[in-house]
């Protein structure tokens, strides 16, 4: 197993810039091919496009896309659109998500729904998801479609799974594995596949890629979750979203876990009726701490991307085998 040592971090955190500057022409291509297959006849939905356009986020979904085909061949126009279709895609199902949820910001940005209300948000949507298949069904890109398809599926089990298990507060660890290997892991997973597989990657190599999207995917949520209870809110104190949520993330599940009766009691009736106290929250929080729950989360996080690691290094040494190496560890440095 990979162990990376503390100062060996410090030497390759990088910037995503820095990680993706060997390939800054092709994400700048992507881009203009991504505005591309959103246009339309319809002035109403080039503006709303356009919105989404300018909230891009930080682009590792069609980076992992590119470094996995270079990795494995080369990049092609395939590649540029298994990244498209993948944008695509995932930019419907968080339309969506916020419709769901009733949310009114994303990314710091107003959501859809805040600004042109649940029907426009669900037919543009609508409209990303059909924009999707067509691009792949057009060039006859049914393993892409296969791949990526996959992962919506299990995306949506993922989430059911979570609102499932939250409205009675019981879940066990292997249960939460099982929902961010859905939610967040498969998606990352289909990035890395489909950027073999438009590079005529062997089965073999596709499957390597996928167990190395599904490790990064894991330590990528659960760091995720370990951000949620560190980051400060307008009153100074952790936010702790996931709490308001009454999600039982990885610190949580282990301080219930460990907990006696009375104090898995007081837990319980904290997440349950008290998940908007800020102050109850912030006691909640300070029990994972003291528990040792922020130390063992971090230790699983370490061991998925160690596991990551692992698979990667098993392919032959290339710039954007380094380059996706940087960007693993990015997955667990990162502070937003």
């Amino acid at each position: 197993m990979i162990i990376f040592e503390a100062n060996y971090y410090q030497s390759i955190i990088m910037t995503l810039n820095e990680i993706k500057a060997p390939i800054k022409n092709h994400i700048k291509e992507f881009e203009h091919r991504f505005r591309n297959s959103m246009k339309s006849k319809v002035p109403l939905l080039n503006t709303i496009t356009g919105y989404l356009v300018k909230r891009k986020g930080k682009q590792m979904r069609p980076m992992f896309v590119f470094f996995s085909a270079n990795m494995c061949g080369g990049i092609t126009e395939k590649t540029y659109r298994a990244a498209s279709l993948i944008e695509l895609l995932h930019t419907a199902t968080l339309i969506h998500d916020d419709v769901v949820d009733d949310s009114n910001e994303r990314r710091g940005f107003f959501s859809l729904n805040a600004l042109w209300k649940n029907k426009i948000s669900v037919l543009v949507g609508d409209y990303l998801l059909s924009r999707g298949l067509l691009l792949a069904l057009d060039n006859n890109d049914f393993e892409l479609l296969k791949i990526v398809s996959n992962s919506v599926r299990e995306m949506s089990k993922g989430e059911l799974l979570q609102v499932e298990k939250a409205r009675v507060l019981n879940i066990k660890e292997e249960i939460y594995f099982e929902i961010i290997t859905k939610k967040t892991a498969s998606l990352i997973a289909a990035c890395l596949c489909s950027g073999a597989a438009s590079a005529q990657a062997s089965n073999e190599t596709i499957e390597k890629m996928h167990q190395i999207g599904i490790n990064i995917g894991i330590a990528f949520q659960i760091k995720d979750d370990l951000l949620d209870l560190n980051k400060k809110s307008k009153t100074g104190k952790p936010s702790g979203m996931d709490i308001k949520e009454r999600k039982l993330t990885l610190p949580l599940i282990y301080l219930l876990n460990n907990a006696g009766f009375n104090q898995k009691r007081k837990i319980i009736n904290i997440v349950k009726n008290h998940n908007h106290d800020p102050e109850k929250v912030n006691t909640l929080i300070n029990m994972i701490n003291e528990s040792g729950g922020f130390e063992y989360t971090r230790n699983k996080m370490t061991h998925f991307k160690n596991e990551a690691l692992k698979i990667l290094n098993s392919f032959p040494d290339s710039q954007s085998k380094q380059s996706l190496e940087k960007l693993i560890i990015f997955t667990i440095t990162r502070d937003n």
